[in-house]
């Protein structure tokens, strides 16, 4: 799974020109027409639904809150090419001018985001479907209290790094057939921070690191209508990010038990109910179990066996939704009694009046003193 705010390498806060701006030129490196290494044309498409979803303040609003499972998580189309300023533009990108060389560039590696974290939870088929609020325990780094994030005892001051003057890069440089070639890359002594600091002025509390591990308890908020392996975001409760980076974000991945009353089919609830031949063909009040409980409902007279009830609204929320509801779906089945029966009192549907019963009463005892055929034919 990919942030999209990390596909489109810009900060949480980002307002919509910045996030035109990014998408624009994300795209025009990946377009399939102009790149054809192995996985451009799958990140063409994934640049295409970030922006689709972060570009939408409705639906970047539920993904800040709850992560590809606010918004669906299904892939979107591409916005329209015309937005890019066209193909044109993209080979004006690519073959026009302007390219910087990087002659004499400085690279400072400057505040990066801290890891992203991920929590398995395993929920009940209730609290799926109805939302619930769980707290956790997670362990974490966090920002050192001592140093607030330099890694330095107070009253020390980091040092420029030999390795490479304080530039956060260093240069190699390499002959080839086609001449001579430099190659700039982070500085492996510094990592990029053009800074060094001696083992003696690093903070006793974290070690130099800037970030201690920390176990704390969370308390998370899980929607309606959630399913198993949807992740919930959780933002800023990752790792502590570096440099004065923001912290990343935690990721919880759903487990939902199941239930063994009933059958969840995306928004659908099915179920079963079990009556007998007497209550299907003269109809009764039954009472089933929901996920709102017991529910009483009339079952009509002349059911058949496997014919589908419909409980409407009685189905699982929709997720981001907060008025859109499912169906239950009721599957009845008839129980029939085997060889040699006659009416039982047990088997004569409570709701049928006095007269009625009286009649099927009646009606036993004719068959009782006729022997087994006409019994066998009821």
């Amino acid at each position: 799974m990919a942030d999209y705010y990390d596909l489109l390498n810009v900060s949480r806060d980002a307002n919509p020109e910045t996030l035109k701006r990014a998408y624009r030129r994300l795209a025009r490196q990946y377009h399939p027409d102009v790149n054809k290494e192995p996985g451009a044309e799958e990140r063409f498409k994934e640049i295409g639904r970030a922006y689709e979803v972060l570009s939408d303040p409705e639906k970047r609003s539920r993904y800040d809150q709850f992560g590809e499972a606010g918004v669906g998580g299904a892939a979107g189309g591409m916005p329209d090419m015309g937005d890019m300023g066209g193909f044109a533009d993209l080979f004006e990108s690519f073959f026009g001018g302007g390219a910087a060389t990087g002659r004499g560039s400085r690279r400072r590696q400057g505040p990066t985001q801290g890891q992203h974290l991920r929590l398995d939870l395993t929920i009940s088929f209730h609290e799926a479907i109805f939302g619930t609020t769980r707290e956790v325990p997670i362990r974490h780094m966090e920002t050192c209290s001592t140093c607030s994030g330099s890694g330095l005892k107070p009253g020390s001051h980091p040092r420029i790094c030999q390795t490479c003057g304080g530039q956060g890069q260093v240069r190699r440089t390499s002959r080839t057939p086609f001449g001579v070639v430099s190659q700039v890359t982070t500085c492996p002594a510094c990592g990029g921070s053009g800074q060094s600091v001696r083992p003696e002025d690093r903070c006793g509390a974290c070690g130099g690191q800037g970030a201690t591990q920390v176990l704390k308890k969370l308390r998370i908020t899980i929607p309606r209508g959630v399913e198993s392996d949807q992740q919930l975001r959780v933002v800023g409760e990752g790792n502590a990010g570096e440099r004065g980076g923001p912290a990343g974000d935690l990721f919880v991945q759903l487990q939902v038990e199941s239930d063994a009353r009933f059958r969840r089919e995306g928004v659908t609830i099915r179920s079963t109910a079990e009556v007998n031949y007497l209550q299907a063909i003269l109809g009764d009040t039954i009472i089933v179990p929901t996920v709102e409980g017991d529910q009483s409902i009339e079952l009509p007279a002349g059911t058949q066996p496997g014919e589908i009830l419909t409980l409407a609204g009685l189905g699982v929320p929709k997720l981001g939704n907060p008025v859109a509801r499912g169906d239950h779906l009721l599957t009845v089945k008839v129980r029939l009694p085997k060889g040699k029966f006659f009416i039982r009192e047990k088997d004569i549907p409570a709701s049928l009046p006095t007269e009625g019963r009286t009649l099927l009463k009646q009606l036993d005892r004719k068959i009782q003193g006729k022997g087994s055929m006409l019994g066998g034919f009821l």
